[in-house]
């Protein structure tokens, strides 16, 4: 199977400035994300950035990195100008992987590139794992999602879905049922042709309203396979707490 990672490192992060250049275990945090995909059997590891430093600091560890605009909105943009940068084809795969993930299992990204390989009919792929409290249910900053039987995405929410109707006596509070709903990973396979569709389509109104980027591809019709990871990922790191939380998952703390 031959497939790419491509992971989009962006310097001016919001809550964490410099996030890919973060100090972890004395390297930056986005070579870590590197190491991680490097272990997947992808055929190749590119950064995207639009800063000198992290391209610096990068090929300073032996990482490839492919500079692009600094105008894109999201990750998927700077991969798809990767794309047409390096001219893929249309049917290659290529995975979205965020620079912000130094404990995403590297077999979870080789299941993200099997699945989207396995479905002929897939534009893009992803993963889910179940969600095992009610808390994580009902809390809009994680993402769910619905798939039909075959593992086609039907819808993705920061809204409880499947809301159970018996399972709520007087309103949204009072859901207490939350067996067989599924949270979503964050991490993407693409054929390089709906890559560049995706990007080239303006947001969507239901893209707008949830703020998650995947439901302009729904929106255009496209075909995404979800499955459950094989393997629980780590947290990701947004924040300094969540730097030091990882920090201390590494040491085995």
């Amino acid at each position: 199977m031959h497939f790419r990672v491509v992971i989009p490192a962006r310097h001016a992060a919001q809550r964490l400035p410099g996030k890919p250049l973060a100090d972890l275990h004395g390297r930056p945090l986005v070579v870590h994300v590197c190491e991680r995909a490097r272990s997947s059997g992808a055929a190749q590891v590119i950064v995207a950035t639009d800063d000198e430093r992290v391209r610096a600091a990068c090929e300073a560890a032996g990482v490839e990195v492919q500079m692009t605009g600094g105008h894109h909105a999201s990750g998927t943009d700077r991969i798809a100008e990767v794309a047409e940068l390096r001219r893929w084809r249309e049917d290659e795969i290529v995975i979205n992987l965020q620079g912000d993930e130094p404990l995403m299992p590297p077999a979870d990204i080789e299941q993200t590139a099997a699945l989207l390989q396995g479905h002929a009919g897939a534009d893009i792929s992803t993963l889910c794992t179940p969600i095992h409290s009610l808390e994580e249910f009902l809390n809009p900053n994680v993402v769910k999602v619905l798939a039909d039987q075959t593992g086609r995405a039907l819808y993705f929410s920061r809204a409880p879905i499947p809301w159970n109707r018996d399972g709520a006596t007087s309103g949204f509070a009072s859901q207490h049922r939350y067996q067989g709903a599924l949270r979503h990973i964050g991490l993407y396979g693409y054929r390089v042709g709906a890559l560049k569709h995706l990007a080239a389509a303006p947001p969507c109104e239901l893209e707008q309203l949830e703020k998650l980027e995947q439901l302009r591809a729904l929106w255009l019709g496209m075909t995404i396979a979800v499955d459950v990871a094989r393997e629980m990922p780590g947290p990701s790191v947004d924040t300094p707490e969540d730097l030091q939380r990882v920090a201390a998952l590494m040491r085995g703390g």
